[in-house]
């Protein structure tokens, strides 16, 4: 596997929705999906940090992806937890729904659109064309990384 960006090769995208929007992030970083979790709040934790869950005995940290992407909270339903693996560990990705593994060439990606805001723009790698619509890329290393969001 070479560039992404290069028509020769392919990758695979582990997939899921937010708000109507299309995800992905590299299949590698995604240690395993799960339905609903009880969580634990955390006092003082960016606005981003939904909580704390308990995954067979590992605390991990659930980011609630409609907050860090600056999207309107979830209207029912409970969401998904997609657990990656970041630089510090496993952390929970709360989304509404999970989809599947797309593997695609290079031949269809393109850089962030220049007219995204640049907070959403900046944890995109790059978009894919797909028939029925667009799959953001994310990096991964740059969601994980809430140092610089809000306290709640």
């Amino acid at each position: 596997m070479t560039d992404q960006h290069s028509g020769e090769t392919t990758h695979q995208y582990a997939t899921f929705s937010v708000d109507r929007l299309f995800f992905g992030i590299d299949v590698r970083t995604v240690q395993e999906v799960l339905r609903t979790q009880e969580m634990t709040r955390v006092p003082l934790a960016p606005a981003v940090v939904d909580g704390l869950i308990n995954l067979r005995g590992q605390i991990v940290v659930a980011i609630d992806m409609r907050r860090r992407l600056g999207l309107p909270p979830r209207q029912g339903g409970e969401p998904m937890n997609m657990v990656v693996r970041g630089d510090d560990g496993a952390v929970s990705l709360l989304v509404d729904e999970i989809g599947d593994v797309l593997e695609l060439g290079g031949e269809n990606w393109e850089p962030p659109p220049e007219n995204l805001d640049v907070g959403r723009r900046g944890l995109l790698d790059g978009v894919h064309k797909l028939d029925k619509g667009l799959l953001l890329i994310l990096n991964i290393a740059r969601v994980l990384d809430v140092s610089g969001c809000e306290a709640a």
